[in-house]
């Protein structure tokens, strides 16, 4: 008999989302096997001119075979193929695994902008000696990718370096949210987090941003290097055409159909931006789940997942003035690489900004292509390039994120503290043990004061 289905979850899950477009995609991945059977069988492969001598070999094996029972057997395959990929979308809908509810505190709060205290989340008393950083994640998904489960926190991992890291959380936006622009954002709420995290811990922090939220840190290190230790930018866009230009245009064009949308709600809805990164590989969902139906839904992996899929479809929407300025400005025009975009009519130039930067840039990104994050690397005076055999979220939350990126990161922070002044990226970097000799200068001027007086004296006597 077949099994029992487990019950129906609490709060059932809406993805993977936006459904109708995934299953439509999936329908037409299967249908156009029997289109292309003619083709086939005369070993015409015009759109694949590199596979005209497989071709040729399949289409001498198709013609032994009957041509209608071969066509009736692709579209049974075809069937069963996309009733896996519905029982898969079930199984996860009804899988029992929820992620639990984050435990660090806030620290401080405007409108729906939180920002959350991570030095207690390696379940020791927070320290009072390591550096603290200032993370910063997309607009458009949800800060929990950097905690996503125990065992996958890059959060938790800088914890327990002895770093004192601090989470921004933008939520959903509000009434006021909606209202906003990339200026608001950054040197409204990014500025005010900043001043929480110096408050807080007396010194400057690393800022450190992922994907979106990396343009974003950049726009505030423009305006607030000085209140700064480095800044470390993660798959961050820049150059927007540099790769795929075309995708960039549509992306751009698509624009104008979205103003009404945009008028009305005040913001671009989740399932919209959805559909959007699903264009850039139409059948990433339909692979993913056909392999999610192999795995046994007990298993470590399944509950990865499980909690991956629900970060995916757990979107924020998109302020309607912000999705202007993105698709128009930098998918369109190409503002940042052109130094045309501006923060309250000033241009952002990472070539001004005087700050030890770090720039990770993962060479299997689908999402932000790495020659656009190249530029921006390049671009950056004093930065250190770091390339991770790694995806865009991978990175994040994949098995050799700890490795590949987040330990890196770690020793390039841990390298930007001597004597409490940041170094450049090419100096030699010091273990993550020896940063509580920063402290140690300010604790010995007492018995030295009058020598470095006459010493200062002097350096400023012509």
């Amino acid at each position: 008999m077949p099994s029992k289905p487990p019950p129906p979850p609490p709060f059932p899950r809406q993805g993977p989302r936006p459904l109708p477009l995934h299953l439509a995609a999936a329908s037409l991945a299967w249908m156009s096997s029997l289109a292309a059977l003619p083709s086939l069988r005369s070993g015409s492969l015009g759109w694949r001119p590199e596979l005209a001598a497989s071709g040729s070999l399949l289409a001498a094996e198709l013609a032994a075979a009957d041509p209608e029972k071969f066509a009736v057997a692709v579209a049974r395959e075809g069937e069963r193929r996309f009733i896996s990929f519905l029982d898969s979308i079930r199984n996860y809908r009804r899988h029992p695994f929820r992620r639990a509810a984050p435990t660090a505190p806030v620290l401080w709060q405007e409108g729906s902008t939180r920002l959350l205290d991570y030095r207690q989340s390696n379940g020791r008393k927070p320290g009072k000696r390591g550096r603290p950083i200032m993370i910063v994640p997309s607009l458009i998904n949800r800060a929990y990718i950097l905690d996503l489960l125990p065992e996958r926190s890059f959060m938790t991992f800088l914890a327990g370096e002895g770093f004192r890291p601090f989470l921004v959380d933008w939520q959903s936006p509000g009434e006021v949210e909606r209202r906003f622009d990339l200026g608001d954002y950054i040197l409204g709420r990014l500025a005010g987090a900043l001043d929480a995290v110096v408050g807080a811990c007396g010194e400057r922090p690393v800022l450190l941003g992922y994907c979106m939220g990396g343009d974003l840190a950049l726009g505030l290190a423009h305006r607030r290097a000085g209140d700064l230790a480095g800044l470390a930018l993660l798959a961050t866009p820049w150059d927007f055409h540099a790769e795929r230009p075309e995708q960039a245009a549509v992306l751009a064009a698509l624009l104008p159909a979205f103003k009404p949308l945009l008028d009305s709600l005040g913001e671009l809805p989740v399932d919209l931006l959805q559909a959007l990164f699903a264009a850039l590989d139409p059948s990433l969902a339909l692979r993913k789940f056909l392999a999610f139906t192999a795995l046994d839904p007990d298993s470590e992996r399944a509950r990865q997942f499980v909690a991956l899929e629900d970060w995916l479809n757990d979107g924020v929407p998109l302020a309607a003035s912000v999705a202007r300025e993105c698709l128009g400005q930098w998918y369109g025009e190409n503002a940042t690489a052109l130094g045309a975009w501006r923060l309250r009519g000033r241009a952002v130039l990472p070539q001004r900004i005087k700050l030890p930067s770090l720039a990770v840039i993962p060479d299997q990104d689908r999402i932000v292509p790495p020659g656009s994050a190249l530029a921006l690397a390049k671009a950056l005076p004093d930065c250190r390039i770091l390339r991770a055999p790694t995806g865009h979220i991978g990175m994040m939350s994949g098995g050799r994120a700890e490795a590949a990126v987040w330990r890196p990161v770690a020793e390039w922070i841990a390298g930007q503290e001597t004597a409490g002044q940041p170094l450049s990226c090419t100096a030699t970097r010091r273990p993550i043990e020896s940063k509580p000799e920063a402290k140690s200068p300010p604790l010995k001027r007492p018995k030295t004061r009058r020598p470095k007086e006459k010493s200062r004296t002097k350096r400023r006597t012509p």
